[in-house]
């Protein structure tokens, strides 16, 4: 009897549990299609709207022609030794697995992939021959890729960003059949969470947009974006939060926030922990947020300019009269910042530029020439493309997600769909998540002319390339003090893009690279002890290049964030009374903080 204990459940019975999980999946998928086919029929679209006539394919086609070119045009002598390498390596592969002599398999076979970081891969001799088999074709389709010949720098970006997307989706990880840590979890709980994973995947197309995390364990007010405060005015851009002081006086020049239109404002106020707005106020500044509202249908007449006047310009006019102050301390977030250096060009044209007394940019790009993977997905095409998604007005904020995810695709798509779809495990609470699975609609105007003027055009690195509310833009005239913050590993603005600013602006700057990226670079509280930053030793000249820096900086161990405060505290003027909210005379709290247009969720 003990060993039939230890056999294992009888074959029947396993069979019986299979049929019964098939079934189930079945049905599971049965009731998804009908409801989904019922919502249709009631002109109910719960999932993303694919525009009339879009084709996701389409703005590839001319790229596919270059690199079909250029592979013809390459030597074939040199491609046919490259395929002669793979076949070598491939039987010498084949062999080290078979012979059981690890220390035989290539080396282009045999590199560390935290993907089949598990023993499971190794333990099993297939599985150790498709994980290595995948990591030997990856390394020689990339090769293959960097030999073409004749290519123009965009397009050979361009090939290496699709090829990256191409091997990371054809990933033996990425496919239940294929992965034995998929396999393996599906036998321990008798297929229960395959079903799991299904009901996970059949939800996501339902909302149009993949869940990395419990949404249901934090809500904007509560637990997140809940520092407190009050609306004091808003337009049809945005709302604008004057937030309590922390103590009892604060400093005389208030300091305004411009977060990125294309995200919600509260990656600067997480947790309490984490809240860089918290932070701020506790070091006595008496602080403003701009809180973007999601765009509509009737967003479609929104530009540079309805953001430049209807935005940043009227937030200044609120913050000054609010504050009798002379002048505002100011920070752009991303692309917020870029608009921030435009509104400080406009300010000098017209005589104005005392309204800002410092600037801060966290990682902002004015010179798109090195601006990173994300400009080798703007051309022609693609942006006929956004003008398609935005026929209605706006960009439905998930087709900005998917393309920042795919940026990053192993950890912001594939980790997802491996852990949550295919092993079905339950999504774990995490606060940076739910703040990047809740995207924000962009006017759709605005956002093809930013892709097109500053992205494929580059204007604004050019003096009076660029005109706001008629005026040409010279970032040169700009005198204005700034604090320049670039991460060390963005993906999105990547340090040598941001550095250009620092040449671009006419004033005095400061520069600081954070260790870190485009989010962890920037939230990243003292408290944390995480990280570090590198600033130039004191009294140091400002170095020509990025790599000149590197060589002359000295590395600081945590947040740069008190380096800042230290910046800015001494152009920051006296201390005065701290105010209350909402009882400045003509702007009275219409609600608490967060406010509503922060609330409005895509669902």
């Amino acid at each position: 009897m003990a060993d039939e204990a230890q056999a294992g459940p009888a074959p029947l019975e396993v069979f019986e549990r299979m049929t019964e999980v098939a079934g189930r999946a079945q049905q599971m998928m049965l009731e998804f299609w009908t409801a989904h086919a019922a919502l249709m029929g009631d002109r109910v679209q719960p999932s993303l709207t694919i525009p009339e006539g879009y084709d996701p394919i389409a703005h590839l086609a001319d790229a596919w022609a270059d690199w079909a070119k250029a592979l013809a045009a390459t030597d074939p002598v040199e491609m046919a030794r490259l395929q002669q390498r793979f076949f070598a390596d491939a039987l010498q592969l084949w062999s080290g697995i078979l012979s059981g002599k690890p220390e035989a398999i290539p080396e282009t076979a045999n590199h560390k992939d935290r993907r089949f970081r598990s023993e499971a891969w190794s333990e099993a001799p297939v599985f150790d021959l498709v994980r290595r088999s995948y990591l030997l074709a990856s390394h020689y389709i990339n090769e293959a890729v960097a030999r073409l010949e004749g290519l123009d720098p965009d397009r050979r970006d361009q090939l290496r960003f699709q090829t990256k997307q191409f091997i990371d989706a054809m990933s033996p990880a990425n496919f239940a059949a294929l992965n034995p840590e998929v396999l393996r979890r599906a036998r321990e709980t008798n297929g229960e969470s395959l079903l799991q994973g299904l009901s996970h995947m059949l939800r996501d197309l339902s909302r149009g947009k993949l869940t990395m995390t419990d949404e249901t364990a934090f809500e904007v007010g509560r637990n997140v974006a809940a520092t407190p405060g009050k609306v004091i005015f808003q337009n049809r851009l945005f709302q604008l939060i004057h937030y309590q002081p922390a103590g009892a006086q604060v400093f005389e020049i208030p300091l305004l926030i411009a977060p990125p239109w294309i995200n919600k404002f509260y990656i600067l106020d997480l947790t309490p922990e984490k809240s860089f707005i918290r932070w701020a106020l506790e070091q006595g500044l008496n602080v403003f947020m701009i809180s973007w509202r999601q765009a509509d249908e009737t967003s479609g007449d929104i530009t540079l300019d309805t953001f430049v006047a209807e935005g940043f310009l009227e937030a200044m006019r609120v913050v000054r009269a609010v504050s009798r102050a002379p002048a505002v301390h100011m920070i752009g977030y991303c692309v917020a910042g870029t608009t921030l250096a435009m509104v400080l060009a406009w300010l000098a044209a017209h005589g104005r530029a005392g309204e800002v007394r410092t600037a801060t940019f966290f990682t902002a790009q004015t010179d798109f020439s090195e601006a990173g993977e994300l400009r080798t997905l703007v051309d022609d095409a693609m942006i006929a493309t956004i003008e398609q998604l935005g026929a209605r007005g706006y960009v439905d904020g998930r087709y900005l997600a998917t393309t920042f995810n795919m940026l990053r695709p192993t950890d912001l798509i594939w980790n997802y769909v491996v852990n949550n779809y295919l092993k079905g495990e339950d999504y774990l609470p995490f606060d940076l998540l739910y703040w990047n699975s809740d995207p924000t609609n962009v006017p759709a105007r605005w956002h093809a002319d930013y892709l097109r003027d500053l992205y494929r055009d580059n204007r604004l690195a050019t003096p009076g390339g660029m005109t706001v509310l008629g005026t040409p833009i010279d970032l040169g005239t700009v005198r204005t003090p700034a604090y320049i913050q670039a991460g060390e590993t963005d993906h999105i603005a990547p340090a040598a893009s941001v550095w250009k600013m620092t040449r671009q602006l006419g004033g005095p700057v400061r520069f600081v690279l954070a260790g870190s990226g485009h989010i962890a670079g920037v939230v990243n509280p003292p408290s944390s002890g995480k990280y570090q930053h590198w600033v130039l030793p004191e009294g140091a000249a400002m170095p020509e290049t990025l790599e000149a820096f590197r060589a002359t900086a000295i590395e600081v161990k945590g947040s740069w964030w008190p380096d800042w405060i230290a910046w800015l505290a001494p152009q920051s003027g006296g201390r005065k009374k701290a105010p209350v909210p909402g009882r400045a005379k003509g702007f009275p709290a219409l609600e608490d903080a967060p406010g509503s247009y922060v609330k409005q969720r895509i669902t």
